[in-house]
């Protein structure tokens, strides 16, 4: 190949990658934000109301007390993820006041997750459901 097409097609495809990464700037720029809620706040995700009412921290484990209600759903534990450095960790089963599911009435509850693994304060809860998201900011 000679130089001048050379020239030409890495010209053209710098051309390309500006006008995608100018599209993708205007994709970024059109989403939503979400602030953090704080214990207290009542978040909502689908049909799903959760209220963080409190958290407590000892030996490696978090304990959040929540109010659930909204909607019929044993399942719907599984949606709830602790967001902390370095991975998410998922809840642990079990406990006495322990979440056994979503009910139409509100009910309080405990999730417990570990945090032995994280290397920072820094706590988020996330909630995800029906392709919404709600996070709490906890430390």
């Amino acid at each position: 190949m000679r130089t001048r097409t050379l020239l030409l097609l890495a010209v053209t495809c710098g051309l390309a990658i500006l006008l995608a990464g100018g599209i993708q700037l205007l994709r970024l720029a059109n989403q939503e934000t979400t602030e953090a809620l704080g214990v207290g706040d009542r978040g909502t995700a689908g049909d799903a109301v959760v209220v963080v009412n409190s958290i407590a921290e000892a030996d490696g484990v978090i304990v959040v007390t929540v109010t659930l209600s909204g909607v019929v759903d044993a399942s719907g534990l599984n949606a709830f993820t602790l967001v902390g450095v370095p991975k998410p960790v998922d809840l642990i089963a079990g406990g006495a006041d322990a979440c056994t599911g979503f009910t139409i009435e509100a009910v309080t509850c405990t999730l417990s997750f570990p945090t032995d693994e994280f290397t920072t304060r820094d706590r988020q809860l996330l909630f995800i459901r029906a392709e919404e998201q709600v996070r709490w900011r906890l430390v």
